[in-house]
């Protein structure tokens, strides 16, 4: 039992019979990624996988991913990285590879996965969401890789995953742009599966994953084991590279000045532009 005084989880594990809920429930900071939010994830996410077990086990039938709050998740922390001054670098390297943990997790996982996004779902959130296998999306929804506009490079396996899911034209297009798209536009890519309106996100989004959590859990199993069967192949490496590549961005001056700004509101012309 959780001490008293001790604060909540910004992540929740929730089980329900068949069906477990991972929840972000740090709806008050939009989910931002720091190192505590992370750690927290990546043991929810390690529980989780404990629960599945082997890929015949029937104890779990399936996993909702949603979120509290107006947004999924902003991403990483840009007060946290930029707090750490001349050490953001080392810090951003442990927030990825923490974070990376619980991608694999997810991406690992036997049984199939809903994930439920509203509002901001922003850098390294796009990752996490592209691990499910079925991604239900309020109307109001708009993804946002952002990393380039900030000297920062993706991580949370987005630059392994988007290409597989959309093609390297698209992949490179929210990779090096940042643009902004809206709900309908990533269900009409193959982002996301479902829009709904934003009032009937809960229900939808979990509707399909009770569904899911009650049907034929092996063959389910073994339906996505042959679709995704080859998916870890390379992501482990790929994943070790990312969290490198962006460490080493986070500890130029120029991004950590991006960042900066952008927290002060002040941007440069060139992220003006990427907006």
């Amino acid at each position: 039992m959780r001490p008293d005084h001790a604060p909540p989880s910004p992540v929740r594990l929730e089980r329900d019979g068949a069906l477990v809920k991972i929840v972000l429930a740090h709806g008050h900071t939009g989910n931002a990624f720091d190192l505590g939010f992370v750690r927290a994830l990546r043991d929810a996410v390690a529980q989780l996988v404990r629960w599945t077990g082997e890929p015949d086990s029937e104890k779990v039938g399936a996993v909702l991913l949603r979120a509290e709050g107006l947004n999924f998740s902003v991403g990483g922390d840009l007060r946290a990285f930029v707090a750490e001054q001349d050490a953001v670098g080392r810090y951003v390297r442990e927030v990825a590879d923490t974070a990376h943990e619980a991608v694999l997790g997810l991406a690992g996982l036997y049984v199939p996965m809903v994930a439920g996004v509203q509002g901001a779902v922003a850098g390294g959130a796009v990752g996490f969401t592209l691990t499910a296998d079925l991604v239900v999306a309020a109307r109001g929804a708009k993804v946002r890789l952002g990393y380039t506009a900030l000297g920062l490079t993706p991580d949370c396996g987005a630059s392994w995953l988007l290409p597989r899911l959309l093609g390297e034209r698209r992949a490179l297009d929210l990779l090096l742009t940042n643009r902004v798209l809206p709900a309908a536009e990533a269900e009409a890519w193959g982002l996301v599966n479902r829009v709904v309106d934003d009032a009937e996100l809960p229900s939808a989004a979990g509707a399909l994953a009770r569904s899911l959590a009650d049907g034929h859990g092996l063959a389910l199993s073994r339906a996505k084991l042959l679709v995704r069967g080859d998916r870890l192949d390379g992501l482990r490496d790929h994943l070790e590279c990312e969290a490198e590549f962006i460490a080493a961005a986070g500890s130029r001056p120029r991004t950590r000045r991006a960042m900066e700004n952008f927290l002060s509101g002040t941007r440069s012309e060139e992220e003006r532009r990427a907006r």
